[in-house]
């Protein structure tokens, strides 16, 4: 089955990390730990601009529960 990559209604922010974990079959506090690492490992501020940039580029999941 083709998989899309959007933001999650799973949200804590914007949805960014939860739709990777839909994405990658992973769960999301697991993807978000591991955001929060890698951002704090790389100073914060890359991180933070890339989940920026995720939030904007990544379509919304328009899809009804």
């Amino acid at each position: 089955m083709y998989k899309k990559l959007t933001r999650s209604r799973n949200r804590i922010i914007a949805g960014v990390c939860g739709g990777l974990a839909e994405f990658l079959g992973w769960d999301p506090t697991i993807v978000r730990v591991l955001y929060i690492v890698v951002s704090l490992i790389s100073v914060a501020f890359p991180g933070l601009i890339a989940y920026l940039i995720l939030w904007f580029v990544m379509p919304d999941d328009n899809t009804a529960f």
